[in-house]
């Protein structure tokens, strides 16, 4: 037996949301009850009208009925048994749709289960600003960061006067364009604000006729700077109308601003004129003064608004900081003993204007300090605690003119100085109760709330408390004046001016339009929907946007307009059907379902679905296939050893429980082929082929899954009997899975000379004779092709030497090895005489015979370019300038890769698995660990793809149009599983030369080229359609690496000059590659230079490193990378750096009295010592070393800035003892020093000096493309635009 419970306040209480989906006007109404667990069901029931499915007479508890206390339990309230619930009682209230939440039973008490809190949501999302809040109050959605925005206009709008007098300004649509105008998008808003049934409103109209765009939203401001701002604006707007001087009737006020001598008495003052008042949260100022400067307060304002300076600038870290000290305000404010009747009745006050016409006068006396300390208060801002007793005393005649103000709104800043959030609370004038406007929530709140934003902490923690207080305080505080005469109340909608009751009229039409839409919105399904084109054969992709009530046959008929089908196919060849795109599975057809309602038949309204729709079509003389829940789908490939093709697919469905046996027997209706000898290969994934040999086996046994793929063969061969691995079968799907259609563009060929041509010679398997291997590249006519003298006469000579090793190969001497050459014993697999090779050496031959004669035909090139191995295209230059490393082939490519179009090819190669099938050893070539490149050729001379005969085929290819004269392409089909060595020895006879002398570049999007390097690693990264360039040149063997050189010219405009490419070994000294460098930069770049007079160093994008020494090696004191990047530096004399430990610095003079920078001069440095550098400076300046100053420049190399700004914008004379600490940090060759003289001044420009030297910075800074700034990031000034946008200076940078 249950214990009972003895107090009422200990049960726990169930919450319970009844949501009434009967019919659509009562959709988004909820009915919220906060009740006890013991309470019946059939009280529940009651509570909700009487009109529910269960049996609402038991008297079980909800407790018992597995309602859960504590956590939110939610109903639907529906039709029973088909009829719809009828509304017993006409409550006068029902008809007030603004409040959508009723609330039955008491309302919960505050971190209860039942609060508010916990079940009204806070998310932004579209559907939570429906409902109007309890309160009755309606909110703005927040854009981005526009909370300072709302927190404003909600002031505005609760402000009676201030809403009336903008009800009372009538639009003029003829004068001006309602979009960019403020005052009007004003009264909209207002207009909403009151008669709105939403919870929230959107802002974007308001913003838009401010000018502002999108990306103003994601800009937060001061909301003080923006009152004043849009006060500016609507002052603007409002000239010549009857509210003209509203802002200033109703927020202005006067104060007399005056300095008085603290010596000789005398007072010198200016009427002026304020919107609100500031107030310091932390006076500060100078104890010693010469004069007393302050505020005389002559009026105040009606709507008294007051700005606690929260925001404040510290000097120590220089950051900008917010104070969030407690201070406190009090709700009604007596401001009668601030104001000065006296200067107010004055003569000489009402002879001043409020321009700020001054009182001026002299003061003799010669001494003007005095000490004090009670007027710092004056320092910034106004502060309102009066240190002088006399002023406090009331003055006669304040009893008439009462100065009472009341407080009605507190805007909050809830962050820190570099950002937060705003809202606002504020106070009804109705009915005296307190409301927080945060964005789109509002809630009621007290008087307690609105003391938790004084701010502050509760223990003293001294001058930096605020770092330990709430970050949530008060920032703006706005009082109304307290005066029965001019305490105006909000207009009553029968007091509405007809404009305004006009503008209601139109956007509550709007609002109901908009209703409805979002109830289509509501019961609109959104499902993907796909269309195989019945004659382009392409898959097409579409939304579909079907109403719930819609049924399958319209839903149809829309899907076929949709896909533009009118004229390719009859609708009654159409249907939709289940499908999942993932997968590619067809899931299920809708037969007989044609008048059911998609809502239905989709399982519900959603924007998203778990599935997609496929619009299927057939043929007029077809008919569709039912597709049943529970089959898969698989497709079928027939496979034709004899021809070595692979059909389309035909697509069946089965079930998993199906056997294999009973699977053949569906193809074999389904194909036409016969059961008894057909095969089944199944694809379960990437190059996973799985031969079905078990009968009895059931499909799901064999992996069958959703979608599957298949390959089909059924003729009457002996290859069934051979294994599956070493079958023709085997091979044919191995190479369908792995080849891959590239397109290569070979070398432009030169239209110059043909004096100098070479014969294509390539070594044979089995024959030495070279008039042989010329007789292959014979055209039709006989006559011999050849190649142009492409290489230089070093070159030649090397491939003469290979020619012959390769000769004395064949001769018996063939494991013969020889040191001096790479070229020893080339054997290639174009020319093995085996059977698996066979086709494709009779393939190639073929082809070479029968193409173009010119095709053979390379690029001439100059002496130059030969003699340097260099690329002969100028785009190889700009290529390799790139900071990407080279292409790396990596093999990790596990997608599919289809069969190319077209490839019909008979030859068939071996594979890998074939040979580890035979026993052999599988052979994977492995990348080289300690180079950026791979050789072509192993240590022992033979080529590493030799091992592997993969499938290739190459044809050629017509181009689009543009691709220049002289180009050829070829169309490649080959195995990706083939190395880049192999591929490059396979395109040797359509390139002209050995695969060691020419490079191939993989050519990515937007033409960019890089070039692959790794010889031993595949094609795998490689997939269809890729393009690749071939260009001439000496590719680069093992421990090679190409290296691009730039001349460092320090005093140039542009200091980085690109100069050549050159090739770097790995175990080179620096001496060594400066050698070989001198004839290339003699004969390419005009260069005269001896071993001595020039220097290499790192390059780091464009800035100078550090300097390599003779001696140092590379990849051991030198770490070094593909396309790697060095400066080359000549040198003025003999080279000065001799150690590592020393550092050489590029030093400038900076001459203020000139206003100029002097030339770069280099500093060498045995030590990281600062005094060292004084000593430097001070032998190449003269400058003395006490007055010597240096700074570290800042940027890229040059470092280039202003010389209006380098003598303040850099960290002049750090103290510091060395270089390598902060804030200097140099501990490498090649930073920028600059220095000057501190006793020197700097030049007094008069205003055009300065604007025509800024001239000449801006083009020279932008000219070199320097210009870098390092000012912390700048606000965006906010602006209101009266002509709803802003106008672009062009002129600005």
């Amino acid at each position: 037996m249950k214990k009972p419970i003895e107090n009422a306040a200990e049960e726990p209480r169930v919450l319970c949301i009844i949501q009434d989906t009967t019919n659509s006007k009562t959709v988004n109404e909820r009915i919220t009850l906060n009740l006890p667990a013991s309470t019946p069901l059939r009280k529940l029931f009651e509570d909700v009208a009487n009109k529910a499915p269960l049996d609402h007479t038991s008297d079980k508890s909800l407790l018992d009925a597995n309602f859960e206390p504590g956590k939110k339990n939610f109903l639907h309230l529906t039709d029973k048994d088909g009829e719809q619930p009828q509304i017993l009682l006409e409550d006068s209230s029902a008809g007030d749709d603004s409040v959508h939440d009723k609330f039955i039973g008491p309302l919960p008490r505050e971190g209860s289960v039942g609060s508010t809190s916990d079940y009204v949501s806070q998310s932004y999302s579209y559907s939570s600003i429906l409902n109007k809040s309890e309160t009755g109050y309606v909110g703005l959605v927040n854009q981005a960061m526009t909370c300072y925005l709302n927190s404003l206009l909600q002031t505005l709008f609760m402000t009676p006067e201030f809403r009336n007098a903008l009800y009372k300004w009538e639009f003029e649509e003829s004068e001006e364009d309602p979009v960019t105008s403020i005052p009007y998008q004003l009264q909209r808003l207002f207009v909403l604000l009151q008669t709105s049934k939403k919870r929230a409103i959107e802002t974007t109209d308001v913003t838009r006729s401010f000018g502002w765009d999108s990306s103003e939203a994601w800009q937060q401001h001061d909301v003080q700077e923006l009152c004043r701002v849009m006060f500016d604006a609507l002052e603007q707007k409002w000239k010549q109308t009857e509210q003209a001087d509203l802002i200033n009737e109703l927020y202005q006020g006067k104060l007399k601003d005056y300095v008085r001598c603290l010596e000789c008495g005398y007072e010198g003052w200016r009427i002026d004129t304020y919107l609100d008042i500031p107030l310091v949260i932390r006076p500060y100022g100078s104890s010693q003064a010469f004069a007393s400067v302050g505020l005389r307060f002559l009026h105040f304002p009606y709507l008294l608004t007051l700005q606690l300076k929260r925001f404040d600038f510290d000097y120590t870290t220089m950051h900008r900081i917010k104070l969030n000290d407690r201070m406190t305000f009090p709700e009604e404010l007596d401001m009668s003993t601030f104001i000065d009747v006296e200067d107010e009745k004055s003569p000489q006050t009402e002879s001043c204007t409020d321009s700020g016409a001054e009182n001026e006068g002299s003061c003799h006396s010669d001494q003007m300090s005095n000490d004090f300390s009670n007027d710092d208060g004056v320092d910034e801002g106004i502060c309102l605690e009066n240190n002088s007793g006399a002023e406090k005393i009331p003055k006669p005649g304040l009893e008439k003119n009462s100065l009472i103000y009341e407080l009605f709104s507190v805007m909050v800043h809830s962050g820190s100085a570099a950002g937060g959030h705003y809202y606002a609370c504020i106070k009804s004038f109705s009915d005296d109760q307190w409301y927080s406007f945060n964005d789109q929530h509002v809630s009621r709140i007290t008087q307690e709330d609105i003391k938790k934003t004084h701010g502050g902490s509760s223990g003293s923690r001294g001058y930096y408390s605020s770092a330990f207080a709430s970050s949530t305080n008060a920032y703006m505080l706005i009082y109304r004046l307290k005066d029965p005469a001019r305490n105006a109340k909000f207009l009553e909608v029968d007091e509405y001016p007809e404009h305004i009751k006009n503008l209601v009229q139109r956007e509550r039409e709007l609002e109901e339009q908009e209703k409805r839409q979002r109830e289509i919105e509501r019961n609109t399904c959104k499902i993907k929907l796909f269309c195989l084109h019945p004659v382009k054969q392409v898959m097409m992709e579409n939304k579909l946007e079907v109403h719930k009530d819609k049924t399958l046959k319209e839903a149809v008929e829309m899907a076929y307009k949709m896909m533009d089908l009118e004229e390719v196919i009859p609708m009654d060849c159409c249907r939709l059907v289940k499908y999942d795109e993932f997968h590619d599975y067809l899931e299920r057809s809708y037969e007989g379902e044609e008048d059911t309602p998609m809502g239905l038949l989709l399982g519900g309204v959603k924007s998203t679905y778990m599935f997609d729709l496929l619009l299927e079509t057939r043929r007029p003389d077809q008919v569709f296939q039912s597709y049943k829940p529970g089959e898969v789908m698989v497709k079928v490939h027939v496979v034709d050893l004899k021809t070595e093709s692979i059909a389309a697919p035909i697509t069946v469905r089965a079930y998993l429980n199906q056997t294999v046996t009973d699977f053949k027997q569906l193809i074999s209706k389904a194909i036409h082929l016969p059961a008894e000898t057909m095969r089944i290969v199944l694809e379960r994934c990437y190059n996973d082929l799985r031969l079905l040999t078990v009968p009895s086996k059931t499909l799901k046994l064999e992996g069958f899954f959703r979608s599957n793929k298949v390959f089909v063969e059924s003729s009457e061969t002996l290859d069934y009997q051979m294994a599956f691995t070493d079958s023709h079968l085997w091979k044919l799907l191995d190479r369908h899975a792995n080849t891959i259609r590239l397109f290569v563009l070979l070398p432009e060929q030169s239209p110059g000379s043909y004096s100098k041509r070479t014969a294509y010679q390539k070594a044979g398997g089995d024959s030495g004779n070279v008039d042989d291997d010329c007789e292959r590249v014979k055209g039709p006519a006989g006559s011999l092709k050849s190649v142009e003298a492409i290489l230089e006469e070093s070159t030649e000579k090397l491939k003469s030497l290979s020619l012959q090793q390769q000769q004395e190969g064949d001769n018996g001497d063939s494991s013969k090895s020889t040191e001096t050459s790479d070229f020893e014993n080339i054997e290639s697999p174009l020319n093995e005489r085996d059977s698996s090779a066979s086709v494709d050496n009779r393939e190639l031959e073929q082809h070479m015979q029968t193409s173009d004669p010119e095709h053979f035909q390379s690029e001439e090139r100059s002496d130059s370019d030969v003699n340097n191995d260099r690329s002969t295209s100028s785009v190889d230059s700009d290529i390799l300038s790139s900071s990407h490393s080279s292409d790396t082939l990596c093999n990790a490519d596990n997608a599919q890769i289809p069969l190319a179009n077209g490839l019909d090819s008979h030859s068939i190669t071996s594979s890998r698995r074939t040979k580890a099938n035979e026993g052999k050893k599988e052979t994977w070539d492995t990348a080289e660990e300690d180079s950026g490149t791979d050789s072509e050729y192993d240590e022992s001379g033979k080529s590493r793809g030799e091992v592997q005969y993969m499938y290739f085929k190459a044809e050629p290819y017509a181009a689009d149009e543009g691709s220049g004269e002289g180009h050829k392409w070829l169309m490649v089909h080959v195995d990706k599983r083939i190395t880049l060595a192999t591929f490059k020895q396979h395109l040797e006879p359509f390139v002209g030369v050995l695969s060691s002398h020419f490079k191939v570049f993989r050519v990515y999007a937007s033409n960019q080229e890089f070039e692959s390097v790794r010889l031993n690693e595949t094609l795998s990264s490689f997939s269809d359609d890729n393009k690749i360039t071939i260009r001439l040149g000496r590719a680069l063997k093992k421990g090679e690496y190409r290296v691009k050189v730039y001349q460092l010219l320090v005093n140039e405009q542009e200091p980085c000059k690109f100069l050549l490419d050159a090739v770097f070994a790995k175990g080179m000294t620096v001496r060594q590659s400066k050698e070989e460098l001198i004839p290339q930069l003699r004969e390419q770049c005009g260069l005269e230079l001896s071993i001595d007079r020039f220097r290499l160093r790192k390059k780091t994008w464009k800035n100078p490193g550090t300097v390599f020494l003779d001696y140092h090696i590379y990849e051991e004191d030198i770490n070094i990378s593909s396309n790697w990047e060095v400066f080359l530096e000549v040198l003025d004399g003999v080279e000065k750096m001799k150690s590592m430990s020393q550092l050489a610095v590029l030093s400038r003079r900076w001459r203020p009295s000139e206003m100029k920078l002097d030339p770069f001069q280099e500093v060498v440095l045995e030590s990281s010592s600062v005094d060292e550098l004084r000593e430097k400076l001070y032998e190449i300046s003269g400058i003395p070393l006490e007055d010597i100053e240096f700074a570290k420049g800042r940027g890229t190399f040059p470092c280039d800035i202003s010389v209006l700004d380098i003598h303040q914008d850099l960290d002049w004379n750090p103290k510091v003892s060395t270089l390598n600490v902060w804030p200097l940090y140099i501990c490498d060759d090649g930073a920028v020093i600059f220095y000057r003289d501190r006793t020197e001044e700097l030049m007094e420009l008069t205003d055009e000096q300065r604007n025509e030297l800024m001239k000449k910075e801006s083009s020279r800074l932008q000219k070199t493309g320097h210009r870098v700034t390092y000012s912390p990031r700048k606000e965006k000034a906010l602006k209101i635009y009266l002509d709803g946008a802003p106008n672009k200076d062009l002129t600005q940078d």
